[in-house]
């Protein structure tokens, strides 16, 4: 382990957090509120950060068990230093709720504990919508854009921290990948906030809902979310930032090298995009009878299906008293989630491609086993090895969900309640449904409960492993 390289990356993470909170102070002395709160939060970072960051490494090497360490303590410390501004602010006074609400917000998950919105300051608003943009990418995505970072090993990172099976470099250099990823990232977000501003949305609130959905985070300004503003304009733009932003990055890249007809071949793309075609038609022809016709039907389902499968969590009605077909496919799509290489959570489409590809194989070699295939992906075979991991992190991420059900169920709530909360939070989607529905929230869980979403939350944005690496005594050797 080349803890010195470690302690130098962290350091950099804290002090980008540190500057990274001049926007909601900015956004609260703009509205005449109190700077104290992000004042006191920004000091410590400051300072642990510059500190951390004087530590030079005699190599910068980094490789794949530095990058996960790495990337699972600078989540834990942002989140840790993230809850700060709501506490001291008084916005959310237990520090558990706030770290809650702070995770939840960096993990792209949009689950809340608050009961009133409304009534938080702009400035920790601003805070709390703009973890989503923070997080939907990386913080240390961000950081290898802007600095030169221990060379071209920290692809390492970006493998750890971007959501997918796999992370490929668009260009030869990683740091060149994160710059275009990032301006890519930050092109959308602007232009959807220019498209929000047009439909009538103010300055403030277009602003926060597109980096809420850029993050694929679900957050809204507004204690009735996006139907607050009851406005088919709105929610459709939404919606298609949505699917946008549950695409992988990759795409975006060959639109701008002038390679359009290429995204077309995508295999992730075409299945990920079936999806939502089938969902929306299946949920719209379900729910028409309930909702004024097959035309609202459509409104109402393309929006719940592209919210739940990009799992951004926005909410333009209560799902939860749709009929159990509808219901229920949106759980479905909770599991399978967006893209490789997007801001989107959940297992991924590529995985759930391979996943089941693999049991087709299983199922053809008992047929013909004489036969000798391999598994297809994207015009490629894919290696045992890739096919492994994906059944092993199916598996894993299974066992997790299973597990924060048994730990929710000392609480006493329903299943239903608990189920779709433990999945909810695994796969950073927000809502869930019964008592954690569209129209509720998570604060009726104890505290144990909570601290549990928190680490399923954790565990689903970084993919597991980064998070449960810093569990086994091995990594930290030296040797």
């Amino acid at each position: 382990m080349n803890y010195r390289v470690v302690c130098n990356i962290l350091g950099k993470v804290l002090l980008a957090e540190a500057i990274l909170l001049l926007l909601p102070m900015t956004a609260a002395l703009w509205y005449h509120e109190s700077v104290l709160p992000f004042l006191w939060t920004m000091l410590p970072l400051a300072l642990l950060g510059g500190g951390l960051n004087f530590i030079k490494p005699r190599s910068n090497s980094l490789f794949a068990r530095e990058g996960f360490v790495v990337v699972g303590l600078s989540w834990v410390l942002m989140s840790a230093f993230g809850a700060l501004p709501f506490v001291l602010s008084g916005d959310i006074p237990h520090y558990i709720d706030a770290l809650f609400e702070t995770v939840s917000g960096f993990t792209t998950t949009g689950s809340s504990i608050l009961t009133d919105v409304e009534a938080m300051s702009r400035g920790c608003m601003f805070w709390r919508l703009f973890t989503h943009w923070v997080g939907g990418m990386g913080v240390l995505v961000f950081i290898a854009a802007i600095l030169p970072v221990s060379g071209d090993h920290y692809i390492h990172v970006m493998r750890a921290e971007v959501p997918g099976p796999t992370v490929s470099k668009l260009v030869p250099k990683a740091r060149k990948t994160a710059r275009i990823l990032y301006l890519i990232y930050l092109g959308l977000t602007l232009l959807e906030a220019i498209f929000l501003l047009c439909g009538g949305m103010s300055f403030y609130d277009a602003i926060l809902h597109a980096f809420a959905t850029a993050g694929t985070g679900g957050f809204s300004t507004r204690g009735a979310s996006i139907a607050a503003y009851d406005s088919v304009y709105i929610e459709m733009v939404i919606a298609t930032f949505m699917l946008l932003f549950g695409c992988n990055f990759n795409l975006f890249y060959l639109i701008l090298l002038g390679q359009a007809r290429a995204i077309f071949k995508s295999e992730e793309l075409r299945v990920f995009l079936a999806i939502i075609a089938a969902a929306v038609l299946t949920i719209a022809l379900n729910i028409r009878g309930s909702v004024g016709g097959f035309a609202q039907g459509l409104r109402y389902a393309y929006f719940q299906v592209t919210t739940i499968i990009s799992t951004t969590g926005f909410a333009t009605c209560d799902f939860d008293k749709w009929p159990e077909l509808s219901r229920w496919i949106l759980v479905l799509l909770m599991f399978a989630g967006g893209c490789a290489g997007s801001t989107a959570g959940g297992l991924k489409i590529s995985r759930v491609i391979i996943f089941f590809k693999s049991y087709l194989y299983e199922l053809k070699q008992l047929i013909l086993p004489t036969r000798v295939k391999r598994i297809w992906f994207e015009g490629k075979a894919v290696s045992d090895q890739t096919v492994r991991s994906v059944l092993v992190y199916f598996q894993v991420y299974m066992f997790i969900i299973a597990l924060g059900v048994l730990v929710l169920s000392l609480d006493g709530r329903d299943l239903v309640t608990n189920l779709t909360a433990s999945i909810a939070c695994m796969s950073n989607i927000g809502p869930g449904l019964s008592l954690v529905g569209p129209t509720g929230n998570f604060t009726f869980f104890s505290i144990p409960s909570k601290l549990m979403l928190i680490l399923e939350m954790l565990l689903g944005r970084l993919e597991i492993f980064p998070v449960l690496f810093l569990f086994a005594p091995s990594v930290w050797r030296k040797r």
